[in-house]
């Protein structure tokens, strides 16, 4: 009887023994939770009102960059001078270059390559597509409607990538900022080359212009 009484206390012990290790089991699982929710409060943390605004801004300019890349090549056929043309195909050439370095931006801060409609983007393309109805073909008119047209897109964009790259610093994206400033003085170099073709020859001569000289110098390029 002793013998198993001392069975049933052992067994009655091993019992004990593993309810008190279950009890130890269910510890990872409670760290686990609190793990989780660690995480999600530090992803709370990181999506700040001011960091989506920053998201949402890089976003606009993606789709800001690639409509212009459609818009710039319908410039570069439209335009009368060979001078404008190159510049037009030279920008986008780089406004390409401006969205590849978008796409890095979104890299470093670890986030899907997202586009958002850019509806002012949208709006001053518009505009530069009407100027070109608007004019004459083969007029300087009608390059320095679109010399106008482009640097409106280019304001826009300076303004933009100059606040991207103060909002950048203030949330310490530093990396991001340099990348961002690369493009703002792209854009900058951009408007003053414009400037520079309007003052020298394109506003000068549409000046001089008659209503009819621009159909006149189309058809004489195309008996040539």
């Amino acid at each position: 009887m002793r013998t198993a009484t001392s069975q049933k206390n052992g067994a009655a012990g091993k019992t004990t023994a593993n309810a008190g290790g279950s009890g130890k089991k269910a510890n990872p699982a409670s760290a686990t939770k609190s793990s989780k929710k660690e995480q999600q409060q530090k992803e709370e943390k990181e999506e700040t009102p001011f960091e989506k605004l920053f998201m949402d801004m890089l976003k606009d300019m993606y789709w800001a960059e690639q409509h212009l890349v459609k818009a710039l090549e319908k410039m570069s056929k439209a335009a009368t001078t060979e001078q404008l043309q190159d510049a037009f195909d030279d920008h986008l050439y780089v406004t390409k270059k401006h969205a590849s370095r978008l796409e890095r931006v979104f890299g470093l801060l670890g986030a899907p390559v997202q586009g958002k409609k850019c509806a002012a983007m949208e709006g001053l393309v518009n505009e530069a597509e009407e100027m070109i109805k608007e004019t004459e073909e083969g007029s300087m008119t009608r390059d320095a409607a679109l010399i106008i047209a482009a640097q409106k897109v280019e304001h826009y964009e300076i303004a933009s990538y100059g606040s991207l790259v103060q909002v950048a610093l203030t949330l310490g994206h530093n990396e991001a900022a340099r990348l961002l400033e690369k493009t703002l003085n792209e854009e900058e170099d951009t408007d003053r080359h414009l400037t520079m073709i309007a003052e020298s020859d394109v506003n000068p001569l549409a000046d001089q212009e008659t209503e009819d000289e621009g159909a006149e110098e189309e058809e004489e390029m195309e008996e040539a």
